[in-house]
């Protein structure tokens, strides 16, 4: 979510313009299927204490797929994570966690990164001065695992692509 939408709709334009540079989808470019490429989500329901209406422009995302994925993965971790200060890696659940959860068996790998990951990304890095704020986002890795341990099976392809995780 960018804050600063809440107020000022145009706020959205950096977050937008970073992420096609970074994941190198326009929306509904080469002829694409509009369930790709950069997409603004509006809110579905107001909130008053953080003064967000409904249908509110709040936030962008992008869905990679096929070989953009693959460039988009191997840029993160060629010249994003090892340049990124403090980044031990994707923290793992702990061993006493249950491995009944919805999210154990979804196959489903997320984490966040700072505002400062952005910026270290070699598309936005070229033209820095032309994304005046830098934005945190969030990554979620979706992969066709399924049922008991899916989520340590999705953590192991990961680990294949050299995406490093800590236990804590």
């Amino acid at each position: 979510m960018v804050k600063e939408a809440i107020s000022n709709k145009h706020a959205l334009i950096t977050a937008i313009a970073a992420f096609r540079a970074m994941s190198g989808m326009t929306s509904r470019g080469g002829g694409i299927s509009s369930s790709q490429g950069v997409q603004i989500i509006t809110s579905t329901s107001g909130v008053a204490e953080f003064k967000v209406r409904a249908g509110l422009e709040l936030a962008v995302k992008v869905e990679i797929k096929g070989d953009k994925m693959y460039d988009f993965l191997g840029t993160l971790v060629d010249f994003v994570l090892p340049r990124m200060r403090e980044f031990p890696g994707i923290v793992m659940p702990a061993p006493s966690a249950t491995s009944n959860s919805v999210s154990a068996m979804s196959g489903v790998v997320a984490f966040g990164l700072p505002p400062t990951a952005m910026g270290l990304f070699p598309q936005v890095e070229i033209n820095q001065d032309s994304y005046p704020r830098m934005h945190g986002f969030h990554m979620h890795f979706l992969t066709n695992a399924k049922g008991k341990g899916a989520q340590n099976r999705a953590r192991a392809l990961l680990s294949g692509f050299q995406i490093p995780f800590v236990r804590r």
